[in-house]
């Protein structure tokens, strides 16, 4: 599991004078728990390939992760990993993925994950590099994507044909591409496994941890920004997102279009 962050702008800005310097410190805290590596992919005008950058290190403890976070751009994605039992900790595994000019962030753990490989063409199944469920997720998301010509109908189909096949999963995400920051907020029946419990609660962090881990918001710090957050950390002025939806925002005018997953 992971805690997701994503900043889309109209001017360039950075994601520490986004959401400030508490919200920040409160972010980096969470590696107590998720320290299993970070990622962050940036884009610094909307139609730009994001550029992507990973480490298998805790992020408060890489000095990259400051540089990457205090660096002004269009649009971001921010991942710290906390790695699913049994999966390395390996620059291969961390988040964001990136390919065909997207790169995306998943929260949650996808099992049994042969049923999720079996969905997969030949073709896009041989450029995967690591272990993980989600790099299999983005797999998918990118197969869709060659079936249709909009990036956020890709996500949805390919988030409701998982979402058949693994109803309790959590599927949230977070894309940058494309000209847009695009959220996943699907977590259906997602809980917590006790051995996850017990290690939130054996550290301070805030009690949202268990009271609504999977969830994700949204907040607009000011007319120029939107931000996309996992819960516990920041006091930004929240909003929840609808659950089961997809939230596509422009990276040119923040206009956000959000979608259910089961559209008709």
């Amino acid at each position: 599991m992971c805690r997701l962050l994503g900043v889309a702008s109209v001017v360039p800005t950075s994601v520490a004078d986004t959401v400030g310097d508490t919200v920040l410190t409160d972010f980096l805290a969470l590696t107590r728990i998720h320290g299993d590596g970070w990622g962050a992919a940036s884009v610094f005008d909307p139609d730009d390939t994001p550029r992507v950058e990973v480490s298998a290190d805790s992020a408060v403890e890489d000095p990259r992760f400051g540089t990457a976070t205090k660096e002004s751009v269009r649009g971001s994605v921010v991942h710290l990993r906390w790695a699913t039992n049994g999966l390395a900790v390996q620059p291969e595994n961390s988040h964001p993925f990136i390919a065909d000019g997207v790169a995306m962030a998943h929260n949650g753990s996808i099992k049994p994950i042969a049923a999720l490989e079996a969905l997969l063409d030949r073709r896009i199944a041989a450029d995967l590099r690591g272990t993980t469920d989600s790099e299999r997720y983005f797999a998918l998301v990118r197969q869709y994507r060659s079936m249709t010509d909009d990036l956020a109908e890709a996500v949805r189909r390919a988030v409701a044909e998982l979402r058949q096949i693994y109803p309790d999963a959590s599927l949230n995400a977070l894309l940058l591409g494309e000209g847009r920051l695009i959220a996943v907020h699907a977590h259906a029946k997602s809980a917590l496994l006790d051995e996850d419990i017990e290690e939130i609660r054996a550290t301070d962090l805030p009690a949202e941890h268990l009271e609504d881990y999977f969830s994700l918001r949204v907040a607009r710090p000011d007319d120029a920004t939107v931000v996309i957050g996992s819960t516990g950390f920041g006091d930004l002025d929240w909003s929840p997102l609808p659950p089961e939806s997809v939230a596509s925002i422009s990276l040119d005018d923040l206009s956000m279009t959000i979608v259910p997953i089961m559209a008709d």
